[in-house]
């Protein structure tokens, strides 16, 4: 498999290229930011954008927030920075861990904001799990669509005009460059956001056979974007806070852990040192393991290679690190396949269609083999309940 010569990231990673020198798009689109952007011109931009909605309404903005590193510290920015009233919105995924949900009550009570919760049905959000891992090798469709459709619906239903989301995804992939100015609309949703499956394909896709919960289409608009001529009468912006100021993500943590209290934990799949990354959720130890079983690298890959972009760290020490961290099987797995009732050799023949060439998909005894063989410390406080019973039989039987 082809590695970038600079970082670590192979060419199984969704949008990435390569040079004529063997460095990967990333990380010429990191150095492009370092040496070619005048941030004080783009932070005079972000001034005016904001000067067109400051005080026109009950609040400014609406900052979309899961209460990770990314979206705390566009909070906080936002909040102290720019002495802006925002309507926080939480799209909960279901996965929300003990720390985070600490870390988002300090964050509030300390900045002072107004908050709008919620969370989505859970037996639609079941369904649409198990079809979206076998669709696509990705479990998360109703995470990626709820937490980018949702809050434009409550943009539209309070006439809230302004989104401010975090980093832009130049950062991490090649979607879009830092040459251009990405925004959070409808081209970008549908790009990648939702894996190329609209809300109302998914109704027909979904079995409502053997399930008390049929889903129809009415549930289905949290994850379904809202229509452009509403957005364009109501005069949206959907903006990313990154585009227009420099994102350092160890700089903002350190600020964030000194303003806000706020406090990093254990994710399975990573290292110790990167203890601010991605805490949201209980389950992403299965998403960087699915990763690393469709693509050939997990978390400590994407991770490690931000830091040799940023002179953080050596290639020889990522290296190691990887070795030391990506593809362990994680003790998240046996909670995931309780919550879809599917054995793990159903699991692994879901994932090993997906899988990006020339990687190939481990066995399911190789998988087992490696276990990472150990716990998050709030393992047994995830919550267990599953609900419909009579889906989970059906299912397994048919396997």
């Amino acid at each position: 498999m082809r590695y970038c010569t600079k970082c670590l990231m192979p060419e199984t990673a969704e949008s990435l290229q390569f040079d004529e020198e063997g460095v990967c798009s990333v990380c010429r689109q990191v150095e492009f930011k370092h040496t070619k952007i005048d941030w004080d011109h783009r932070r005079g931009e972000l001034d005016k954008i904001v000067a067109d909605f400051r005080g026109k309404g009950m609040y400014d903005c609406i900052v979309p927030f899961s209460g990770g590193k990314d979206s705390t510290f566009t909070l906080w920015y936002l909040v102290k920075k720019m002495k802006l009233k925002p309507l926080v919105v939480r799209f909960d995924h279901g996965f929300l861990r003990p720390t985070l949900q600490e870390n988002a009550l300090r964050t509030f009570r300390t900045l002072g904001v107004d908050v709008h919760h919620f969370t989505p049905n859970w037996q639609v959000v079941r369904k649409l799990m198990y079809e979206s891992l076998k669709r696509r090798g990705d479990f998360c469709w109703h995470c990626h669509t709820g937490i980018f459709a949702y809050p434009m619906w409550v943009s539209l239903w309070q006439n809230i005009p302004l989104l401010v989301w975090g980093e832009p995804t130049a950062e991490y992939a090649s979607f879009y460059s830092y040459d251009e100015h990405e925004e959070v609309d409808e081209r970008r949703f549908n790009s990648f956001v939702n894996l190329g499956m609209n809300a109302e394909d998914l109704v027909g896709m979904l079995d409502n056979t053997i399930s008390d919960y049929p889903v129809t289409e009415r549930d289905m608009l949290p994850y379904t974007y809202p229509p452009m001529r509403d957005l364009r009468k109501q005069g949206t912006r959907s903006i990313l806070l990154g585009s227009y100021i420099p994102w350092d993500v160890k700089e903002q943590v350190k600020l964030i852990k000194d303003e806000l209290g706020w406090k990093g934990d254990q994710v399975e799949g990573i290292p110790p040192m990167y203890d601010y990354e991605k805490i949201e959720c209980f389950m992403q130890g299965v998403r960087d393991y699915i990763k690393h079983l469709k693509r050939g690298f997990g978390r400590t890959t994407h991770l490690v290679s931000i830091d040799i972009r940023n002179n953080r760290l050596t290639r020889d020490e990522g290296a190691q690190l990887v070795e030391d961290y990506d593809g362990r099987r994680p003790a998240a797995l046996d909670v995931f396949l309780e919550f879809l009732g599917i054995t793990e050799q159903h699991f692994m023949d879901l994932i090993e269609p997906h899988a990006v060439e020339p990687h190939k998909t481990p066995s399911c005894e190789e998988c087992q083999s490696n276990c990472a063989n150990w716990k998050p410390w709030d393992y047994d406080q995830w919550p267990r309940v599953i609900g419909d019973m009579e889906l989970d039989s059906k299912r397994e039987a048919s396997r």
